[in-house]
């Protein structure tokens, strides 16, 4: 079977890490001897909205709603905005026209990667934050009131729909990730309950969900605390789930403790679809350069194969997610062929070069 992948090639550095990585699944294909995946290249962004007025055109939102995944680089330019004076984030569209409610933001560290904390156990730090991506602050972002010069005004949305949904994805990511490591699972809900109503609900619902997975350890925790805690002791947490703005300020943080945002893939799935995109930015200010980090997107291809296997029980695309990791991971263990933003010197080419030669000699 031949699986359809949607492509958006995105803004500033986005073009410049998808050729390459399109290739390493191009490379995984031939090593695996299956002619897997019909790429679609399809118009949004902010250069297009540009060109055009329109960031993110009606067709390709349906031909990325037939597709069987969808491979999303950086988009957006903030010397490109909307009337209303915001930037251009079709990829934020996209979560809400095929309600993609759980972002996936997985942190790890490879076998001998350097990272910026230096307590032997970091090295441990495995875990995924879990956003929802379509409530909470984000429900209405485009409906903020500015009251004169005096005030300014924001909603916050949650629903018991959405976060029953949240949570139950949270709970069997959890399971599954207990299977593969032998280990009891662990879900913490994080949240501000101790403020605010709206996230006591969230809350409230976390807990009632959580019955139903009685062999998973579930616990909660108010956001400032998890920030610090993330620090003091990540390799303490298996998978955390939050709410929208939340996961937007902890996934970075999570980033940084692995040491760039370039090593930080995503995914954002709903019921029907998902998007696979890195966290990172467009970067314009190293736009044309050759030296962007192309690895989160990489390991966000990685993470399409893997989800797309599991969800069509093709068992050669689990291994071609993990033959992409593995690959990955040989080029962090040696710092030759590492970009400027991990304290290297190699261009986009040089860092993708080397994932690919690893993969052929594997």
């Amino acid at each position: 079977m031949v699986y359809r992948i949607a492509v958006f090639e995105g803004d500033g550095i986005g073009p410049e890490i998808m050729a390459p990585t399109l290739e390493v699944l191009d490379t995984v294909l031939a090593k695996l001897g299956r002619d897997l995946l019909d790429y679609t290249m399809l118009p949004a962004g902010a250069a297009h909205y540009k060109n055009t007025g329109e960031a993110l055109p009606t067709a390709s939102i349906e031909a990325a709603r037939a597709s069987d995944a969808i491979l999303l680089s950086a988009m957006g330019l903030p010397d490109i905005r909307k009337p209303d004076g915001t930037e251009i984030t079709p990829q934020i569209e996209l979560r809400f026209a095929l309600n993609l409610y759980a972002g996936v933001r997985p942190i790890r560290v490879f076998p001998g990667q350097s990272i910026p904390l230096s307590d032997p156990r970091a090295r441990d730090m495995d875990f995924v934050l879990v956003r929802e991506s379509t409530e909470g602050l984000f429900a209405h972002m485009n409906e903020g009131v500015i009251h004169g010069q005096e005030a300014a005004t924001e909603t916050l949305r949650i629903t018991r729909a959405t976060s029953e949904k949240l949570f139950d994805f949270s709970f069997r990511l959890a399971e599954r990730r207990a299977k593969a490591k032998g280990r009891r699972g662990r879900v913490t809900c994080v949240d501000k309950a101790n403020v605010f109503r709206a996230f006591w609900f969230f809350r409230s619902i976390f807990e009632e969900r959580a019955r139903a997975f009685p062999e998973l350890v579930t616990d909660t925790a108010y956001v400032d605390a998890m920030a610090m805690w993330m620090v003091q002791r990540p390799w303490e947490f298996d998978v955390m789930v939050t709410e929208n703005m939340f996961g937007d300020i902890l996934s970075d943080l999570a980033a940084g403790l692995v040491g760039s945002l370039g090593l930080a893939p995503s995914a954002d799935i709903g019921d029907d679809a998902a998007v696979f995109q890195p966290c990172h930015g467009s970067a314009p200010d190293i736009a044309g350069h050759g030296v962007a980090n192309p690895l989160a997107m990489i390991l966000s291809a990685a993470m399409m194969l893997d989800w797309l296997g599991a969800e069509q029980q093709d068992d050669a695309l689990i291994q071609g997610g993990a033959m992409i990791e593995d690959a990955v991971s040989v080029v962090l263990s040696d710092a030759t062929h590492l970009t400027g933003d991990l304290g290297g010197q190699a261009t986009t080419g040089d860092c993708a070069g080397a994932v690919i030669a690893a993969l052929k000699s594997a």
